[in-house]
């Protein structure tokens, strides 16, 4: 488990920057099916498609990879192994651990929310109800590959304390669970958070 000091070097070391998301890859059996939902009803561009032959020493398949424009320069993207089975574990795990690896776009108003709700079951798609969780507001879907999708509202500004709140929360589940402590629990790291909030109020006394 790293120690306070490591985490502080982490944190204030000189490093390069990075400037939003490229693009998120994932794999397809489905390519008209994707091609589709992507294009025709999410509205996304087609932005770039590579073709090759297949390389390497794994006897890799040939393969196309597609790009969709996802919004403010970062795109989605898939890849279809021609002539390989379909492996539903990769591409559409059910239960939370299936729902945790997403794709998130952002809407910008209540109404635009409730357009894109409105706009998915018009075209059958499976979408939930609007839930807000804290300081988002989302529906959740699935493309048809299975994967889990989402279009989120923040639905009040972020602010300082929100900020130092996460500081915390991630220093105390650190210092408790390290790299998946078996027998810690969330109880553990509540009273490891508190002990710091106690800590931080007693300094601003």
């Amino acid at each position: 488990m790293p120690d306070n000091q490591t985490i502080e070097t982490a944190m204030t070391e000189t490093k390069p920057a990075l400037h939003g998301v490229h693009h998120t890859a994932f794999p397809t059996w489905k390519p008209k099916s994707t091609v589709r939902f992507y294009r025709d009803i999410l509205g996304l561009k087609v932005r770039h498609a590579i073709t090759a032959k297949g390389w390497g020493p794994e006897n890799h398949p040939d393969f196309l990879h597609f790009f969709f424009d996802a919004g403010n320069g970062s795109t989605i993207a898939f890849f279809y192994y021609v002539g390989t089975a379909p492996r539903p574990d990769l591409t559409g795990p059910r239960g939370y651990l299936g729902t945790a690896r997403h794709t998130a776009w952002t809407a910008e108003t209540p109404a635009e929310l409730a357009a894109w709700r409105d706009r998915l079951r018009k075209h059958g798609v499976n979408v939930s109800e609007e839930i807000e969780h804290e300081t988002i507001r989302s529906i959740y879907f699935r493309d048809p590959n299975g994967y889990a999708l989402e279009i989120t509202l923040q639905a009040r500004p972020l602010e300082d304390v929100d900020v130092r709140d996460a500081e915390l929360t991630i220093a105390a589940m650190c210092e408790t669970f390290g790299d998946h402590e078996k027998t810690a629990t969330i109880e553990d790291m509540w009273r490891r958070k508190g002990e710091m909030v106690r800590a931080l109020v007693g300094e601003a006394l």
